[in-house]
């Protein structure tokens, strides 16, 4: 761990992000915007109740605030309206590009790496990577694989997505820059209206969580002859992100340390959900084109790195990790590391 560790610490060169809104509540407590596609009865915002209670034995006594539009959430905390948040790693990367890196394409193949990741990621000694300007991220915990969710399941190869429309959420370019690279049609959605698109027949695929075939009712749209690619995509995480400069010395690291705590808790949620999938549902991939598609991942990684997309050090020390664990996968010994 200290040899991965110490490749991680390097300088970094952040950006001065000022404050523009005095984001306080009116009775002085910091405002905590947790978006949970539920609302306050959702499992985020009632777990993140408890991280509300242990931030009381760090001094700070927050008020949370439930948002079922991510969206709104990320751009209150922008204009100052909340001093923290609670979204998706897939929104946080406007905040931070290393940790917003770990949703990346195939980047974390099991939960058993992602659980590797995050330990790691807890480390005090990388702490100064969790930082960019005033915003810090404070935790991370896992939300479970992305999945394909198709309407036929005839559709089992990556050749058969051609033509298909497949729903991108409008804020994250790469995922539209990944669909048109197989030949699909990208329809532009958002975490609010992916699973009625899905549902409704207006597009043929969605990549989704375990967590959302319940919450979003996607059996709906799956149907008679869907079904669900057993072959995570991407592994999906909650971040806490907080501005800086609004809490106390040392309450970033708490917080991580806290969170990473949480770990258990957060997989027998995503356990539970899985289990609640209907077995004929799932669709194995042949173990013969595994290693074909996350060569496909890796270089898709590689592009999108290159545009700008994705952060480097990230994707290096995932890579690191996966090497670790499969010193034999063919990118240990590739010329064009990540």
């Amino acid at each position: 761990m200290k040899k991965l560790l110490r490749s991680l610490l390097v300088p970094l060169t952040v950006g001065t992000l000022g404050l523009t809104v005095n984001a306080e509540a009116a009775n002085g407590k910091p405002v905590f915007c947790i978006w949970d596609i539920v609302g306050k009865n959702g499992p985020v915002f009632t777990q993140m109740e408890d991280y509300r209670l242990e931030a009381l034995k760090w001094g700070v006594d927050m008020e949370m605030k439930a948002y079922t539009d991510e969206k709104i959430a990320a751009e209150d905390f922008k204009a100052g309206v909340c001093d923290a948040i609670g979204v998706t790693g897939l929104r946080g990367r406007a905040f931070n590009a290393f940790t917003g890196t770990l949703d990346s394409i195939g980047a974390i193949p099991t939960d058993e790496h992602m659980k590797t990741v995050l330990q790691y990621l807890a480390d005090p000694k990388l702490a100064k990577l969790m930082v960019n300007g005033d915003y810090e991220v404070a935790g991370i915990g896992p939300a479970g694989a992305a999945y394909l969710f198709t309407k036929d399941r005839s559709i089992d190869t990556v050749g058969e997505l051609a033509g298909k429309k497949f729903a991108v959420l409008d804020f994250d370019k790469t995922q539209a820059i990944m669909v048109e690279s197989i030949g699909a049609s990208p329809v532009t959605a958002s975490i609010t209206n992916f699973g009625s698109l899905f549902n409704n027949g207006t597009v043929d695929v969605i990549g989704a969580p375990a967590v959302a075939y319940d919450a979003l009712e996607l059996y709906k749209g799956l149907g008679e002859n869907g079904a669900i690619v057993n072959f995570a995509l991407i592994q999906l995480t909650v971040q806490v992100i907080i501005r800086k400069s609004k809490f106390p010395e040392g309450y970033g690291q708490k917080s991580r340390e806290f969170v990473w705590s949480q770990y258990p808790r957060f997989m027998e949620y995503i356990n539970s959900s899985t289990k609640s999938i209907k077995p004929s549902y799932w669709l194995e991939v042949p173990d013969a084109d595994k290693p074909g598609y996350l060569e496909m991942f890796r270089q898709s990684r590689i592009k999108l790195r290159d545009q700008g997309f994705y952060d480097g050090k990230m994707l290096s020390f995932l890579s690191k990790v996966r090497c670790q664990k499969d010193a034999s996968l063919a990118e240990c010994t590739a010329k064009d590391r990540e």
